[in-house]
């Protein structure tokens, strides 16, 4: 590991101006837990001059109702807004907590859920071997190529690939996505705020590099959850390669509402560990609409939600793993209040 300084600001628009202006300048990193960044720095895929280290801003962490949101600050660690999604500290809420509740179990270990936060969870960095093999000059490190397309792909995405074909490995995106998450970001010119769904951009979009919008000299802040969302029937199931500690082969977040007469009257649904962002079903979710649940909606979802897919060598079984999945989420949303 390269040596570094440390820098600890006292406030977000101090950290801002310690950050580079331009997107491929690394000489400074933002660190939250570092569960994530302190790998990369390991491996010798980041060797930044500067740490700006967030957590020396206070009001970063801890989660705040104000009216109709809920306000998550981006250093609130997993197993804080696990404990306060297990409270039942929001009436009503049952159901969007739950999800998030299920969501936050599944994620690594509680030593690490102890030390990771939100922000971080959002914004890690790819998993694909190639990637974190310093040896290997892959499309995500700047070189010309994706390994995985020819090579060992058994992880790597089936919808939304090319010309890279990571896949993202939050847990907590794919869940906060279906509860109509936005997300806070300041950076020079004050705060923004853009829908979490909007924040993920696939490689085919501009700069394979990247993963995301925030800007080089952009501190992500808060995620933003309306309380309406949270009351939607929502459940999270993920499928691991391992029973603990692993990241997602297939994951499916589902939040529904139900009209009176047993129809869905709104519908969210979103995939994990298929693409390289999370991946929305915005036709299927369409398609669901006025429809009662049971057998024909399960598999027009899975048919629809899986269309598109195009696996490589090695990872043709997660088409039927992730149908298997939807169709446990479709039961499930049912039973849930």
């Amino acid at each position: 590991m390269k040596s570094f300084e440390m820098a600890l600001p006292r406030s977000v628009e101090e950290a801002v101006k310690l950050l580079p202006a331009e997107i491929g300048d690394d000489r400074a990193r933002l660190l939250a837990g570092g569960q994530d960044l302190l790998t990369e720095l390991k491996e010798h895929l980041v060797e930044p001059e500067t740490l700006v280290n967030l957590k020396s801003i206070p009001g970063l962490r801890g989660v705040l109702e104000e009216g109709d949101l809920v306000r998550v600050g981006a250093l609130t660690t997993l197993a804080d807004l696990e404990a306060y999604a297990a409270s039942g500290a929001l009436e009503g809420c049952e159901g969007g907590m739950g999800m998030l509740l299920e969501t936050l179990e599944s994620i690594a270990s509680p030593q690490i859920r102890s030390q990771a936060t939100v922000g971080g969870n959002l914004n890690q960095r790819p998993r694909c071997w190639y990637y974190r093999m310093e040896q290997f000059p892959c499309l995500k490190k700047g070189g010309t190529e994706c390994f995985s397309y020819y090579g060992k792909n058994r992880y790597n995405a089936i919808l939304g690939g090319g010309p890279s074909y990571i896949v993202h490995p939050s847990d907590l995106a794919p869940a906060f996505i279906a509860l109509d998450a936005e997300i806070e970001l300041v950076g020079p010119g004050g705060a923004r705020r853009m829908p979490l769904e909007e924040f993920f951009v696939l490689p085919s979009e501009g700069n394979p590099l990247r993963e995301t919008r925030i800007a080089a000299n952009e501190v992500l802040t808060a995620v933003l959850l309306p309380r309406a969302a949270l009351t939607r029937r929502s459940v999270y199931l993920k499928f691991k390669e391992r029973d603990a500690y692993d990241f997602a082969l297939a994951a499916v977040a589902l939040s529904v509402e139900f009209a009176g007469d047993g129809t869905f009257a709104d519908v969210r649904l979103v995939l994990g560990g298929v693409a390289p962002t999370p991946w929305r079903c915005h036709r299927t979710e369409k398609k669901l609409l006025g429809r009662e649940p049971g057998e024909d909606a399960t598999v027009l979802a899975q048919e629809d939600a899986l269309a598109e897919a195009q696996p490589l060598s090695e990872n043709g079984y997660k088409i039927p793993l992730t149908k298997g999945l939807l169709a446990q989420a479709l039961l499930r949303v049912q039973e849930v209040r």
